[in-house]
């Protein structure tokens, strides 16, 4: 049941942490998209937000499995390191280039800081579902 505890942190910190950043960055104008897309998607017309928190949702199963018995400090920094790295380079290599979107140094490096504080997120749900001696 672990793994659904993971799949709900993900999905949570998708639409708080990531998309609240998002919107501090389209807030200061560092993103010309607004936060909290709902345009749907294809193949089946979701709102593009909880597409993005789905997919937010299956990244945490993994992630989760990788930090969960490390010690405190080393817990908290991989959420961050691989939150950060898997995600965006996914979505850089594959999902990008599918979508027709333009690669650059500037998406590589907000992808990096979104995801990982996407990852921080998901750690600090993660905090609040399971047991805490295991973190």
């Amino acid at each position: 049941m672990e793994w659904l505890k993971a799949f709900v942190a993900g999905v949570l910190a998708t639409l708080l942490f990531h998309q609240g950043l998002f919107g501090l960055f389209y807030l200061t104008g560092l993103v010309p998209v607004a936060p909290y897309n709902v345009a749907p998607v294809p193949p089946f017309g979701v709102p593009a937000v909880l597409s993005l928190a789905f997919f937010g949702g299956l990244w945490g199963i993994p992630i989760w499995a990788a930090i969960r018995r490390m010690k405190p400090l080393a817990h908290w920094i991989s959420a961050i390191v691989l939150g950060a790295i898997g995600p965006t380079v996914v979505a850089m290599l594959v999902v990008f280039p599918l979508k027709g979107i333009p690669v650059s140094a500037q998406t590589w490096m907000g992808g990096l800081v979104l995801n990982g504080f996407w990852g921080l997120g998901l750690a600090v749900f993660m905090a609040f579902m399971v047991n805490r001696r295991k973190l």
